[in-house]
């Protein structure tokens, strides 16, 4: 790695730690309820709003209430979305006059975007209008997250309270979520990605004329559209002329914006952040991968405060960092090495000679490789999915990064607040092996982990893992599955695990080389991106009902320290031990098996 690539990254790094604790503290203060400045001007707004929607914000809810009305919102959500695809051409709003979505990549789509996945299986431009990128996804985009963070804060207050059986109103902490933190910071990232070009739009798409006129051959078709066959049944092609080219416009910056703040990565265009409109800069591409961890890393700290000891959350937020760092590194320099297979396919020199800017494939000449290592690596450590390359051109080493970085559960950063609470559960976890090592009852932050929390947080831990593994299983072993790979071997199965690592842990990313429009998968991946999500959240939310029943146990001189840097790399180690135990053989399967062939 060249000298420019490490500042890079470190300063990357640098400004996402300096901004983290502003933006942590004043979330804490968001959802505890404290006087601020845009408290005093919202509030009115926000107080509107219950009236409207007859809420009483001072009525809490159990554990199980909280978790119907998660479950019914985003019901609600995949339901509107669902329906604003299907009769899209009848609504406003579509100057491209595209017609309804079909009904598997409308069910697929819907489920996708109330679940704060995002995956993609369409070209944005290509293929919705307007008002269903604004009203659906847009709005999908903002409400997702909120009702991550607020499953987050009723799981914090369950430690926070004891002898209670609520925690909170989902519907307040939704509606602060929204109001006060993320309609705010994206508003701020909408006229800052303007500045640099991101487009804001309501025209029609504009034709403009080449510099040079362009010759290519396209497939001769009859008078009913069919490609017309020789007599060999071969297709007929003809001469055909270009002399102008479509660019697509839209809306794009106020939905590229909550995108990233809320780790959703759903891009306005096909080619998401790599396209020149909706990402045109290195300082846009700076701006918006910062936007991808900025908050996920501000609620470790949002954690400690809220909590009573802002150790706790330094201590989560370093355990990421140093997970992250070295492996956003790892990436990077494998690309910047280039591909090893050169030399193995009978080509005399080395890879760094035949790619001396290392590997470019896929990649954006704006952004370079330390541009777009960072953003594979982040926008998969949080559950963003949005890229900035294709990481199905990366190497295999290089690939194998954010791959590992969603298998480890989505938990290292992790989606706004729901990589906080797999953290948190992990964290749980870690202080009960703790206890056994010692023969006492784990305690954290005051309160016994006993067996009902550890049922529910191995269930978290498991249900993905199993997820990820029977939907590659089943792909890889059926017609339908295998149809959608184009690249054979251990390449085309790490396309496969890829995507079911994607769907099951929310991220919404793929590898670019799977046909993924298609009824079987775009079936499957729903069902696996609805599971992924709500079968973490019900357990979470039931452990946070637990824990405010309890009684605080204050620590005595057997309790282990949950601050201190040997929980830190204690914590690290179970995570990386659960994740390689868990995707090792896969991983051998796939990326391992890519690097080793020769």
């Amino acid at each position: 790695m060249s000298g420019n690539d490490v500042l890079q990254i470190a300063a990357y790094f640098a400004v996402l730690v300096l901004l983290a604790k502003p933006l942590g503290m004043f979330m804490a203060g968001v959802y505890e309820g404290r006087p601020s400045i845009l408290a005093r001007a919202l509030g009115p707004v926000e107080r509107l709003f219950y009236r409207l929607c007859g809420i009483q914000p001072e009525e809490e809810m159990s554990s199980k209430q909280y978790a119907l009305a998660v479950l019914l919102f985003s019901a609600a959500g995949v339901f509107a979305v669902y329906l604003l695809q299907r009769f899209q051409g009848s609504l406003p709003l579509d100057p491209q006059k595209f017609p309804a979505v079909a009904p598997d990549l409308s069910f697929n789509t819907a489920i996708s975007f109330a679940t704060n996945t995002n995956w993609q299986n369409y070209g944005g431009e290509s293929t919705l209008s307007y008002f269903t990128q604004m009203a659906g996804l847009t709005v999908q985009n903002f409400v997702s997250a909120a009702a991550g963070m607020a499953v987050l804060v009723a799981l914090i207050r369950g430690f926070k309270r004891h002898s209670v059986n609520t925690i909170g109103n989902f519907w307040v902490d939704m509606t602060r979520g929204v109001l006060y933190i993320l309609l705010p910071l994206s508003v701020l990232y909408s006229f800052l990605l303007v500045s640099q070009g991101v487009v804001q739009s309501f025209d029609k798409y504009k034709t403009v004329a080449l510099t040079q006129a362009v010759t290519y051959e396209t497939p001769k078709l009859d008078a009913h559209g069919n490609p017309v066959m020789d007599s060999k049944g071969n297709p007929v092609t003809e001469e055909a002329r270009a002399g102008g080219q479509q660019i697509p416009l839209g809306p794009a910056a106020s939905q590229i914006a909550i995108k990233q703040l809320g780790t959703n990565g759903g891009g306005f265009f096909n080619a998401n952040s790599a396209h020149p409109l909706e990402n045109p800069t290195p300082f846009s591409n700076f701006l918006e991968c910062l936007a991808i961890l900025l908050i996920p890393a501000a609620l470790c700290l949002t954690f400690g405060e809220m909590v009573g000891d802002r150790r706790q959350g330094w201590a989560l937020l370093i355990a990421m960092m140093l997970v992250l760092a070295p492996l956003t590194f790892l990436c990077a320099s494998a690309e910047q090495a280039g591909n090893p297979h050169f030399a193995s396919m009978g080509i005399d020199q080395a890879a760094s000679a035949l790619q001396p800017g290392g590997n470019m494939e896929g990649k954006e000449v704006r952004n370079g490789i330390a541009g777009s290592a960072v953003w594979a690596a982040w926008t998969t450590a949080a559950s963003n999915g949005s890229v900035n390359s294709m990481h199905d051109s990366y190497t295999a080493l290089g690939g194998m990064v954010p791959m590992l970085l969603m298998q480890f559960g989505e938990v290292i950063f992790g989606g706004v607040g729901s990589g906080l609470y797999g953290m948190i559960i992990f964290a749980i976890i870690t202080v009960f092996v703790a206890g056994l090592m010692v023969g006492r009852t784990p305690e954290y932050l005051g309160k016994k982990i006993e067996i009902f929390e550890m049922k529910m947080a191995a269930f978290v831990v498991l249900i993905v893992n199993a997820l990820i593994k029977i939907g590659t299983a089943i792909a890889v072993s059926t017609k339908a599955g295998t149809a959608g790979i184009s690249n054979p071997g251990p390449h085309g199965f790490s396309e496969v695990l890829y995507a079911f690592s994607s769907f099951a842990d929310n991220n919404g990313s793929a590898f670019a080389g799977l046909n993924g429009n298609t009824v079987f998968y775009n079936t499957i991946g729903g069902i696996l991106m609805f599971f992924g999500r709500f079968w973490v959240i019900i357990p979470v939310l039931a452990i946070a009902g637990s824990l405010a029943k309890k009684k605080h146990v204050p620590a005595g001189l057997g309790t282990l320290p949950t601050h201190t840097p040997l929980f830190v790399v204690f914590l690290i180690g179970v995570i990386v031990i659960v994740g390689a135990l868990a995707f090792m053989p896969s991983l051998a399967l796939g990326p391992i098996a890519e690097m080793l062939t020769h």
